[in-house]
């Protein structure tokens, strides 16, 4: 317990440090939201890794999907990697740094009613992410309890206030800077952490080729395997339809997420963002890889403790089983990773859902003329409002909103993504079909929230993705252009030419 504790304290420490250091770098709105613009590839790359994966992955969505699909849920933390991570620098990367500092854009919803030139589409942009992105926050918390109360029989309740506590004061001391500091040190954490974690439960289970023998040799009944022998540990798994859209959802979902997109617009220049894209994709390949890959053997650790009274699967304590018998050392380990992922997160989601209500909704709508001090102030009362509600939520989450967590990311890239990356590519997006596409995502997802149309909300997150990539140029095909002559000018920031000496004198005839 000692060990647990001090590591604990160490980590603690070193977060409030970073906020006290990064203070001193946050004293605009540029600074505080954006770090200046000038954060480097490592970190940028790490931030993104970290505000990526949380303990809703590596608790809830390992327990979950490795139990549903076995070893075939590695493909998940492989989609994670090359869709959205990867693909994401490559097609969003440097022409959303680009394009956001020519609009001197800071936040989605900002970058929306600049690039459509519609202050409606930033105010409702705005609204989606407040409704969307709390009760996400909120979900951060869920896969905390399991393990602390694994770790250290610490109530649910003591657990969440500290997190919130430490996390509150380093975002609001030290803003974005400060977030991406402590997203390195913490990422670096996880880095080391999954892999220890990894070897130590295989190893309690004789090894990986006795693991593996031992999970091909398990049987359930026929409306799980369909048949199928060795389902779990087969190439697909059990059901390969849900697993894809288990991948398109936690892959895809990235290119329309606020608080990840933000990661582009601080970046500090092009080889930067060459370098990032390799780091953060090999950070996604170790960490999600690993996460789902320790969740495919699930099903060995199918004590009497993961079951309800009912009988049925808890997918939160699947995971915590697991590790429930490493050292004390390993799971110290467990705890700081856990505690970083989930501290990267939130602090990226408070600090996205701040910034955009102050600048996006506060600023212009309600108070005309605000200013540079003032907005610092409101984002930093709003960030410990976020997280105090967050809390409030997630003490005591109702069924709606424990159902609604489930939806965000679907409702909120179903809504962003298409229209977002269009506008990054294409002159010929239009208003209305921007509109469309916010009307889509958040009516498809929420929609079956009540009526249960699509049998499970991840596949309803996954096709109202989809759904918006296909309406967007649909739409825009059939309602009026923008003004050709400001299209013209925002997408002259791809164009910019530099004159350069030539350095042969003699060419080749």
């Amino acid at each position: 317990m000692a060990i647990k504790i001090i590591m604990l304290l160490v980590f603690f420490a070193v977060m409030v440090t970073v906020g006290i250091y990064a203070r001193k770098k946050a004293t605009n709105v540029n600074d505080f939201v954006l770090g200046g613009r000038s954060v480097g590839p490592w970190m940028t790359a790490f931030a993104f890794g970290t505000s990526y994966f949380s303990s809703v992955v590596f608790v809830g969505y390992a327990g979950q999907f490795g139990w549903n699909f076995g070893l075939a849920s590695t493909w998940i933390g492989l989609g994670n990697a090359f869709i959205g991570s990867l693909l994401a620098w490559v097609v969003l990367g440097r022409r959303t740094r680009v394009m956001s500092q020519k609009l001197d854009s800071a936040t989605m919803p900002e970058f929306f009613g600049k690039r459509y030139d519609s202050q409606a589409l930033k105010l409702v942009a705005s609204a989606i992410c407040f409704i969307f992105l709390i009760p996400y926050t909120a979900s951060i918390y869920k896969g905390l309890s399991q393990l602390f109360a694994m770790a250290f029989d610490i109530p649910y309740a003591v657990c969440i206030l500290t997190m919130a506590l430490l996390t509150g004061v380093y975002v609001i001391l030290g803003g974005y800077m400060a977030t991406a500091i402590n997203d390195f040190i913490q990422g670096i954490i996880m880095l080391v952490g999954i892999v220890l974690v990894i070897a130590a439960v295989l190893n309690g289970n004789g090894g990986f080729y006795e693991a593996i023998r031992e999970l091909a040799e398990w049987e359930s009944d026929a409306a799980v395997t369909l048949g199928q022998k060795g389902a779990f540990t087969s190439f697909f798994g059990p059901d390969v339809m849900s697993l894809l859209g288990v991948v398109v959802l936690t892959s895809l979902g990235t290119w329309g997420l606020p608080q990840m997109v933000h990661k582009f617009y601080a970046i500090k220049d092009e080889r930067a963002v060459k370098t990032g894209t390799v780091v953060s994709t090999v950070f996604a390949i170790i960490i999600s890889g690993g996460c789902y890959f320790l969740g495919g053997f699930a099903r060995l650790f199918a004590d009497a403790d993961i079951y309800d009274a009912n009988g049925s699967v808890m997918y939160d304590a699947i995971v915590p089983e697991m590790l429930s018998t490493l050292p004390d050392i390993l799971i110290g380990i467990v705890i700081v990773l856990v505690l970083s992922a989930s501290m990267s997160t939130l602090s990226s989601l408070v600090l996205t859902s701040s910034s955009t209500l102050t600048l996006d909704f506060i600023k212009g709508a309600i108070v005309k003329d605000m200013k540079e001090k003032t907005q610092l102030i409101i984002m930093r009362v709003l960030i410990a409002f976020f997280i105090i509600l967050s809390v409030v939520i997630a003490l005591n989450p109702p069924t709606f909103i424990a159902q609604l967590m489930g939806i965000s990311w679907g409702a909120l890239a179903g809504a962003f993504l298409a229209p977002f990356m269009y506008g990054l590519y294409s002159k010929k997006v239009t208003k209305a079909s921007v509109w469309a596409s916010f009307a889509v995502g958040v009516g498809l997802t929420v929609s079956n929230l009540f009526f249960h149309f699509i049998a499970s909300p991840i596949n309803a997150g996954a096709i109202a993705m989809v759904a918006g990539l296909i309406v967007v140029p649909v739409v825009s095909l059939f309602t009026p252009k923008m003004k050709q002559e400001a299209v013209d000018e925002i997408f002259a920031c791809y164009d910019q030419q530099v004159t350069v000496t030539e350095k042969t004198s003699l060419p080749e005839q």
